[in-house]
């Protein structure tokens, strides 16, 4: 199942259980510990797919602050390129960094609105409690225009997004 797909499912899930009082915490619980993740939890997606630390061919550190931007905003990125992202929090809010698809993003950022403690791990979002670093390694195996955002309610819609371009060598994403 498409991981939005599974997202609104579990939306409908939710808001069926009215009786459910924020076991799932997303925005003012920070997690204990980062996930583990090995490669039977990497599923392909369009935006493409978790790969090992020892597979990252470039390491990109990445900063967020609570003025909801990213530094660096942009990316480019060559077909098959399998990137660690060292994303750290210099702010005093919790934040996420999270791969998808334009469109993913929306969506989810969508369902965060209407669910804010809703919790959950994927080996393309790191939450990153204030002060603290996480990192992703994933492969970029599609072409195409994607983006990495903060989806916490409130956080995208101010504008916490940047850009991957994954493009070949003459610019060609598609």
């Amino acid at each position: 199942m498409k991981i939005h797909q599974f997202l609104l499912n579990l939306g409908a899930v939710l808001m069926a259980v009215t009786t459910f009082n924020g076991a799932l915490a997303h925005g003012s619980n920070p997690h204990e510990k980062a996930p583990v993740f090995s490669e039977k939890d990497f599923e392909q997606m369009p935006w493409g797919i978790g790969a090992m630390p020892t597979k990252a061919q470039r390491t990109v550190q990445v900063t967020m602050s609570d003025n909801m931007r990213f530094d660096p905003s942009s990316l480019n990125v060559r077909p098959g390129e399998t990137i660690r992202f060292v994303v750290t929090n210099k702010g005093v809010l919790l934040h996420e960094f999270v791969i998808g698809t334009i469109e993913a993003n929306k969506e989810h950022a969508e369902l965060m609105k209407r669910f804010p403690d809703m919790q959950h791990e994927a080996p393309y979002m790191a939450h990153v409690p204030p002060g603290q670093t996480e990192e992703i390694v994933w492969t970029f195996n599609r072409l195409g225009d994607f983006q990495f955002a903060c989806l916490i309610a409130g956080h995208y819609e101010a504008g916490m997004v940047g850009s991957i371009r994954v493009a070949d060598a003459k610019g060609a994403k598609k």
